[in-house]
C-alpha cells in the first residue's frame, strides 16, 4: 500500500511539474505579444472566410465540402505549424488520457445544470414541440462523427486559442473570455448558438486550463450539441447553420 501511495504521490508531482514547465513557457515566450495577437486572428479569419466569403459561392455537396474546407486547413497548417514554433508537446495540448477523468469531472456538474436549463426552456418555449425524433432517425455514424468534430473544434479553440490567450494574458478570467468570445463570434448570426458557444467556451475554457484534455472536452462538446438539437426546435436552430448559410 505504502509503495503504491509513494508512486502515485511522484506521478502526481511529475504532472504538476510538467504542467509548470508548459506555463512557464508559454509566458516567456520570445517574440512579441502582437504576433501571437496575429495568430490568433488568423485562425479567425479562416473560419470566417470559410463561413461568409466561400461557402455561399459554391454548389452543394461535395463541392461545397471541399470549397469549405479550403481556409479551414489553412487554419490547421498555421496551428501545427504554429505548435513546433512554440515547442509545445502533444501532451502539452491535452492530447492525454492520464487527467480524462479528472477533467470529466470538472465538467459533470456544469453540464447537469445547463441540461436542466434546456429541458426547462423546451418545455416553456409556446407551441414548439423538442427536437428529439431528430435525434431519434439520426444515423449511428453520425454521433461518432459528432465526436470526431467536436474534437476538432476543441482542438482549434483550447489547444490553440486558449493557450494563445494564455500567453497575451495568463490564465485566467481574460483569457478564458477571450476563447468563449471567438467561439461565439465563429457561429454567428446564429443567435442560438452564438449564446449556447459563448457559455460552453466559458466552461471548457476553464476546464482546460485546470485539466487540459481534449478527449473530455470533446466528448462534452459532443453530448450538448445532441441535448441541444434535442430539446431546441429547429425552427429556433436553423439548422445548427452559421454564417451567411444562416439566411
Amino acid at each position: 500500500m505504502s509503495d503504491n501511495f509513494r508512486d502515485l504521490k511522484k506521478e502526481a508531482e511529475a504532472m504538476k511539474g510538467e504542467d509548470a514547465r508548459s506555463e512557464v513557457a508559454m509566458k516567456n515566450y520570445p517574440s512579441s505579444k502582437w504576433l501571437v495577437a496575429c495568430e490568433i486572428m488568423s485562425l479567425v479569419s479562416s473560419v470566417v472566410v470559410a463561413e461568409w466569403a466561400v461557402m455561399p459561392f459554391t454548389g452543394r455537396g461535395a463541392e461545397l465540402m471541399f470549397a469549405g474546407m479550403l481556409p479551414v486547413a489553412a487554419a490547421f497548417a498555421l496551428m501545427l505549424f504554429s505548435r513546433k514554433v512554440h515547442g509545445e508537446t502533444w501532451r502539452e495540448v491535452g492530447i492525454r488520457f492520464d487527467n480524462f477523468w479528472r477533467a470529466l469531472r470538472l465538467l459533470l456538474i456544469p453540464m447537469l445544470l445547463a441540461a436542466l436549463l434546456l429541458f426547462a426552456l423546451g418545455l416553456l418555449l409556446p407551441k414548439l414541440e423538442y427536437g428529439v425524433p431528430r435525434v431519434r432517425k439520426t444515423p449511428a455514424w453520425i454521433f461518432v462523427w459528432g465526436i470526431g468534430w467536436g474534437f476538432l473544434q476543441q482542438f482549434m479553440l483550447q489547444g490553440f486559442v486558449n493557450r494563445r490567450a494564455q500567453m497575451l494574458f495568463g490564465k485566467g478570467f481574460r483569457s478564458v473570455l477571450v476563447v468563449a468570445l471567438v467561439f461565439a463570434l465563429l457561429h454567428m448570426p446564429n443567435p442560438w448558438l452564438t449564446v449556447a458557444t459563448f457559455c460552453g467556451g466559458l466552461l471548457w475554457a476553464f476546464v482546460y486550463q485546470r485539466t487540459p484534455n481534449l478527449f473530455a472536452l470533446a466528448l462534452s462538446h459532443s453530448l450538448m450539441t445532441w441535448l441541444l438539437i434535442a430539446t431546441i426546435p429547429d425552427a429556433l436552430l436553423h439548422g445548427l447553420r452559421v454564417g451567411y448559410n444562416y439566411f
